[in-house]
């Protein structure tokens, strides 16, 4: 009877004891943590802290105004200013600019977000300049879409009048989201 009694109280304390450790869905690292402090209680399903994966795909996130949404595509070229990359753009001619890479618009959410405008996802372009190796994930980035080849006569006419640009759309872009 000793002997079970001292068993059982040995599972009990391994039991205990594992629960001092909490234990992530997936490997990764801890990029924010939600719960301050030691001793703090919590309870079940409450999250403690911000996972970043180990394994992960670099992308940009961006957010484009209401009004400015129908103009982005699937598809379409996008150039991205890295934060803490010198960086010299000439508006009008992108592959002349230095310090901007390209990417391409991979996801468009169709819900606004609680800041009032959409989110977007940009990938890195494959047949252009690599992202650089050293950038980290969460840093800054400011983004252009590129908007139609046209003549510099036509621009100067068309800021003058006050009409809007011709937006650059590519072949194949899609306006709707694909199921997958």
């Amino acid at each position: 009877a000793q002997v079970s009694k001292l068993e059982n109280d040995y599972t009990n304390y391994k039991m205990r004891s594992e629960l001092r450790y909490i234990k992530a869905p997936q490997n990764g690292y801890i990029n924010k943590v939600l719960t301050a402090g030691i001793g703090e209680t919590f309870k079940e399903g409450t999250p403690l802290v911000g996972i970043m994966p180990a394994d992960y795909d670099m992308a940009v996130e961006t957010f484009v105004a209401p009004i400015d949404l129908p103009l982005i595509h699937l598809g379409e070229s996008v150039r991205i200013q890295f934060d803490g990359w010198p960086a010299i753009v000439f508006s009008g001619w992108p592959n002349a600019s230095y310090g901007t890479y390209a990417g391409k618009v991979v996801a468009i959410e169709t819900f606004i977000n609680p800041n009032g405008k959409y989110r977007v996802l940009l990938s890195p372009d494959e047949e252009d300049q690599a992202w650089p190796d050293a950038l980290r994930v969460g840093s800054g980035a400011n983004t252009i879409a590129l908007l139609e080849d046209v003549p510099i006569w036509y621009e100067l006419w068309r800021q003058l009048n006050g009409f809007p640009p011709n937006y650059y759309q590519p072949e194949g872009a899609q306006d709707k989201p694909v199921k997958k």
